[in-house]
């Protein structure tokens, strides 16, 4: 299964060209991870930072394909590629007005009030897994 968020290119996003700055991607991807979780996994990022848990990134790799520009609407694609004990491996694709404009690849760590890694919640994984890619 694939998750989907639409997002709309704003004026916050944008260099002074009208391009998107490269780091408002990885705010953008953050959003949709931060929506996932809340949609998908029942876990809001409040709720985790009350509870003194988290879910950091540990590593991330992108390619950005072709630009984007201000008003476009990036249809927003995550799937889960890897589910571990204590991680999970999400694929994220961004697609405006038919053109695929990045892909990134992302390792997130589910990590207790020490900041150590912890296993995952029964009902959070079994939410999570059913949205790994199958081959």
């Amino acid at each position: 299964m694939t998750y989907h968020r639409s997002i709309r290119v704003e004026f916050n996003h944008c260099d002074p060209a009208g391009i998107v700055f490269y780091p408002r991607y990885f705010e953008m991807m953050n959003s949709v991870i931060e929506n996932f979780f809340r949609d998908v996994a029942g876990r809001t990022f409040g709720q985790m930072m009350t509870s003194r848990t988290g879910v950091p990134t540990a590593a991330v790799e992108t390619v950005f394909h072709a630009p984007s520009r201000l008003d476009d609407l990036l249809d927003w694609r995550l799937s889960v590629t890897r589910l571990g004990r204590t991680s999970v491996g999400i694929a994220l694709q961004a697609h405006g007005d038919g053109q695929h404009r990045l892909t990134s690849s992302l390792t997130l760590v589910h990590i207790n009030e020490s900041g150590r890694p912890q296993p995952w919640p029964q009902d959070v994984r079994g939410r999570i897994a059913a949205f790994m890619e199958t081959a």
